[in-house]
C-alpha cells in the first residue's frame, strides 16, 4: 500500500480542488490519501463525492498551534468535525487568518513591496487564506523566485520581518480537543527548522505524555540526519512515525506520494480513531 497522510487542496492553500486532488492521488498510484487542509474541513465533502474506486480517503485537518512563542502544526485525523468544542476552535483560527494576512500585506508594503490585498485574495479564492498565498503573490511580483524563498527571515517565515501572529491553539489543548472528538494527532514536520524556530525535544516529550499519537518524520523539510534523530526520539517516547508529501499542487515542487506512511502505522491510526473512519472509494460513506 502507498499511503500519503498530508495533502492540501483549494480549501486552504493548495492549487488542486478537493476533487482534483483525489483524482491526482489515484493517478499517482496512491492507495490512501489524507486531506488535511489548514484549519478547515470544507473540502471533505467534495473529495468524498469524487473519490476514485481505487483510493481511500482519510479526513483530517492541519491545526495551527503555538507554544512558548513557537508556531507548530498539528495533523488531526479521523475526528468528528461536528464536535462543538473542536469545531469552535477551528473556526476561531480560520476566521483570524484574514486579518493576519492583511497585516502581513501591510508590513510588506511598508518595505516597498507593491503587493495588494486584492491580489492575495484572488490567489486564495475560496480557500482558507494563508502565507503560501502571500508567497505566491511575491512570486508573481518577482520579489522571490519560488514560494519557498518567501519563507525566510527576510519575508514571512515565523521569525520574518513581515510575520504576523494569528489566533492559534495551544498544542496541549489541540490534543485534548481532537481526542475528545475521537481523532488522532500527529505533530507535522517537527524538525523543519528552515521555517523558523522549532519546538525543543523537552516540549515534544510533554506533548507525548499529554496524548500525542505520533510525529511526521519522512517529510521534504527533514534531511537524513533529522529523520534519523526523530525516529530515535519517537521510539524513546512511544510515538508513531508517519511519512507524507505535504502536497500543495503546483504551489510546491513536491509530488503526491513523495514520502509515505508504513501500512502498519496507518492501521494503528485507524484503530485509535473513533470520531470518523476512512472513506472507501467510489463516493462511499464512512462506516458508522
Amino acid at each position: 500500500m502507498r499511503i500519503d497522510l498530508h495533502t492540501h487542496s483549494t480549501a486552504s492553500d493548495g492549487t488542486d480542488t478537493p476533487a482534483e486532488l483525489v483524482r491526482n492521488a489515484a493517478a499517482a498510484g496512491l492507495d490512501v490519501v489524507a486531506l488535511t487542509d489548514h484549519d478547515s474541513t470544507r473540502g471533505h465533502a467534495e473529495a468524498i463525492a469524487a473519490l476514485p474506486a481505487s483510493l481511500t480517503l482519510v479526513t483530517g485537518a492541519e491545526l495551527s498551534c503555538r507554544v512558548d512563542g513557537i508556531g507548530l502544526h498539528m495533523l488531526a485525523y479521523l475526528f468528528d468535525p461536528a464536535e462543538p468544542d473542536l469545531a469552535s476552535e477551528i473556526e476561531l483560527v480560520r476566521d483570524d487568518r484574514v486579518p493576519r494576512a492583511r497585516g502581513m500585506v501591510a508590513k510588506l508594503r511598508e518595505l516597498g513591496v507593491p503587493i495588494e490585498w486584492d491580489q492575495v485574495a484572488r490567489i486564495a479564492g475560496d480557500g482558507s487564506v494563508g502565507r503560501p498565498h502571500i508567497a505566491s503573490a511575491l512570486v508573481e511580483l518577482g520579489v522571490v523566485e519560488t514560494v519557498s524563498d518567501a519563507f525566510t527571515s527576510n519575508w514571512i517565515a515565523n521569525d520574518g520581518r513581515c510575520y504576523v501572529d494569528k489566533h492559534e491553539l495551544d498544542p496541549f489543548d489541540a490534543i485534548r480537543l481532537v481526542k475528545a472528538a475521537g481523532g488522532v494527532t500527529v505533530f507535522a514536520h517537527p524538525g523543519a527548522d528552515r521555517r523558523g524556530h522549532t519546538v525543543p525535544e523537552s516540549v515534544l516529550a510533554e506533548l507525548a505524555a499529554a496524548g500525542l499519537d505520533g510525529i511526521e518524520v519522512d517529510h521534504m523539510d527533514h534531511d537524513a540526519p533529522t529523520r534519523a534523530r526523530l525516529r530515535v526520539l519517537a521510539a524513546d517516547l512511544g510515538l508513531l512515525t508517519t511519512g507524507s508529501s505535504d502536497y500543495h499542487g503546483s504551489r510546491k515542487t513536491v509530488r503526491l506520494g513523495e514520502s509515505t506512511t508504513d501500512p502498519e502505522i496507518y492501521g494503528e491510526i485507524t484503530r485509535r480513531s473513533t470520531g470518523a473512519f476512512p472513506v472507501p472509494g467510489a463516493g462511499g460513506s464512512p462506516r458508522p
